[in-house]
């Protein structure tokens, strides 16, 4: 009688302890990659098929939003948990030489929550916020490892003169004077797998964000062959701000399929590990999709019909694919049409992590939601603000989308209103029909935002119009 009771407390105890494991968390983050360059959302032209499986043995997301339109500000908002009306970095800023404007030295990121929760933290590809030895480094906001490119710029080239490993420059000698040798995304991507590899047996936070598909648009010659001349009549780019590409439908499909494989590749090496079950893999986008250096999201219908591109705040320049697999725990080939966005990062992690937040957030967890349980919080409302481009803000409330645009050269600009569950296509403005809602919205709007340091991400006061 005696071991039978100890039989059963230590199977209690065992399964008590395997339910508090803390889970791995990677965060994939593609860049530039809209809601339609996925083959589960439809892309027909070519396939992504390792995508495709994340999706088939996890959740899809339908109403997933960026942090922002553009890369700097999306980045913030998803490590810091607030919308760009609240985000210390609000858009896209260079510091010459290298680097973009930093974060402030007290934000409190993402990294940090998980760091103090046990983890091993680690972000490999692409930084964007804050030039090599400013107070924002990734090693100075709560990352233990850091492998590839500080500044967005410089991530422009597939293959640059050299990455960053942790807080050193390493120099890619195959990129020297006119050499093109050594691909840097595959530097990155070993780095990526050995991080998971050295961090097997403890929880770690892997974020990886890969620079495929922004321009240049460029792929090694072994993506290229499977490509070039299936997509004609070709889209050729001029050299100008980017090198010239002949062959853009080849370049871009070539790009994510290297994407692709990436993820595939990484799945593998969890199974092999042994930890694929213990271990969320969530990949999405940081905006939508680009037209530069020779990329055609026309050709591709990368919006998947929505309006708008990359920098843009109507649909297509933030609605983004959104898939979170966890085998075991997120149940197999589900939807949500949840309504979330990178914001609510920080607090979902948060509560997997089992480590409570004290910092204030504008996101809402979506364990709930992965998880298939009730209880799930709604956001009143969703809010984005961008300053290039003369200036523009939307909000998601339910179905319903406001917009407007040129509010740095008019503040009282009018609000254009869609109701998305009907018009993801936003081309029926019906903010006539609803002066109610208007005045809604616009309240929303000026109540959304807080003032930056940085005038550039403030937006002129009602009947003072920026010249």
């Amino acid at each position: 009688m005696v071991k039978k009771l100890a039989s059963i407390l230590f199977c209690l105890v065992a399964a008590s302890a395997a339910q508090a494991r803390q889970p791995n968390i990677i965060y994939i983050l593609a860049d530039d990659l809209g809601y339609g360059d996925v083959s589960y959302n439809g892309q027909d032209k070519f396939r992504t098929p390792n995508i495709d499986a994340l999706a088939e043995q996890g959740m899809r997301f339908t109403n997933h939003y960026s942090g922002s339109a553009v890369c700097a500000p999306s980045r913030a908002s998803f490590l810091t948990g607030r919308h760009t009306g609240n985000a210390p970095v609000r858009g896209n800023a260079e510091h010459p030489p290298e680097g973009q404007t930093p974060m402030p030295e007290d934000t409190y990121t993402l990294a940090h929550h998980l760091k103090k929760a046990g983890y091993k933290t680690g972000i490999f590809g692409k930084w964007g916020l804050g030039y090599p030895g400013s107070v924002s480094e990734p090693l100075k906001m709560g990352f233990d490892k850091f492998y590839g490119y500080n500044c967005q710029y410089l991530a422009h080239s597939y293959y640059p003169a050299w990455l960053w490993n942790d807080d050193k420059r390493e120099f890619l000698w195959g990129n020297v004077g006119s050499f093109s040798k050594d691909y840097a995304p595959e530097f990155i991507h070993k780095q990526t797998l050995d991080f998971i590899r050295e961090n097997k047996d403890k929880p770690f936070f892997c974020y990886y964000a890969l620079v495929q598909p922004h321009a240049d648009m460029i792929a090694p010659e072994e993506y290229m062959e499977k490509y070039r001349g299936k997509f004609l009549p070709e889209f050729e780019y001029k050299e100008d701000y980017y090198k010239g590409q002949p062959e853009g439908h080849a370049a871009f499909a070539a790009m994510v399929n290297v994407l692709d494989d990436y993820v595939g590749e990484l799945v593998a090496e969890l199974k092999e590990l042994g930890i694929a079950e213990d271990t969320l893999v969530i990949f999405t986008s940081d905006n939508g999709a680009h037209e530069e250096g020779g990329a055609d999201p026309v050709y591709f219908d990368s919006s998947s019909g929505r309006r708008g591109f990359k920098r843009d705040l109507y649909e297509g320049g933030i609605h983004v694919p959104m898939v979170a697999s966890w085998p075991g725990k997120i149940a197999a080939g589900s939807e949500s049409d949840q309504i979330s966005a990178f914001w609510d990062m920080l607090p979902t992690f948060a509560e997997l992590a089992n480590e409570p937040l004290t910092v204030e957030t504008d996101g809402v967890s979506i364990v709930p939601t992965l998880l298939g349980e009730d209880g799930q919080k709604q956001h009143d409302f969703l809010y984005w603000e961008f300053h290039a481009k003369k200036g523009m803000v939307a909000i998601r409330k339910g179905d319903w989308k406001g917009v407007r645009y040129d509010v740095s050269v008019d503040p009282d600009s009018p609000l254009e209103l869609y109701n998305i569950a009907k018009d993801p296509g936003e081309k029926n403005n019906v903010a006539a029909e609803h002066p109610e809602m208007v005045e809604e919205f616009n309240k929303f709007i000026k109540q959304s935002h807080t003032t930056s340091p940085n005038p550039e991400w403030n937006f002129p006061t009602s009947g003072k119009k920026k010249k």
